[in-house]
């Protein structure tokens, strides 16, 4: 499996302004193509039962499902990933339990983290908070834009920019060498998730081309 998304929804119930499932539908109407289930104070039967309903949803429209730290919902449901926290499982021991039929992804913060992701095996990475953001205050200070540009020339793999991104900060976001943006309240929050779940999908595929332009041999 590839890494062939350039947003990356991650879930809070507790913030989005329609019930979960409804609330993943609506994201995935408006061009989503990767979500991660991130509810971690849910009982696992009620985790599992979720995943399974998102599992459902995200079959529907083609994108990838990927579980916050629990391996074993991810296989049950059939998802295409995990995701691992500071406090998960390392990647390669994932990978010796898992095989290949997981993408994994990695919250890293700061540069040792993502370098040591991707000797674990780790697909992508997401990192961050890039901007000011209540949601990732408890990993310190705002990293940066210029972090993205030391860290694109020190791992291979793909970079998910997370922490305070919006419509105003976005082209900055690209532009340093990010693969791809992770996403939480300025979708799932919005009044309208489908319309800001599109805008920033379209926005993050236009530029990412523009980029990918300026790059090329002339």
């Amino acid at each position: 499996m590839a890494v062939d998304f350039r947003l990356y929804l991650i879930t809070d119930r507790k913030i989005a302004t329609k019930p979960l499932p409804e609330a993943v539908r609506l994201a995935l109407e408006g061009g989503v193509k990767a979500v991660q289930l991130r509810e971690k104070d849910l009982p696992v039967r009620e985790l599992l039962a979720l995943a399974q309903e998102l599992r459902t949803i995200t079959r529907e429209f083609g994108a990838k499902l990927f579980i916050n730290d629990r391996v074993d919902v991810a296989v049950a449901v059939g998802a295409d990933g995990v995701h691992l926290g500071h406090e998960s499982m390392p990647p390669e021991a994932v990978r010796k339990a898992a095989g290949k039929g997981l993408l994994i992804g990695v919250s890293t913060h700061k540069l040792e983290e993502a370098r040591a992701a991707e000797a674990g095996g780790a697909d992508f990475i997401t990192f961050g908070p890039i901007f000011e953001t209540p949601s990732k205050s408890e990993y310190g200070a705002p990293v940066g834009i210029d972090a993205i540009k030391a860290l694109k020339n020190e791992v291979k793999i793909p970079i998910f920019a997370l922490g305070g991104i919006k419509s105003r900060n976005l082209r900055q976001v690209i532009v340093s060498g990010a693969s791809g943006i992770s996403m939480i309240s300025a979708i799932l929050a919005a009044p309208d998730i489908k319309e800001a779940a599109a805008m920033f999908v379209q926005a993050a595929t236009v530029l990412n081309r523009l980029v990918c332009l300026d790059c090329s041999p002339r």
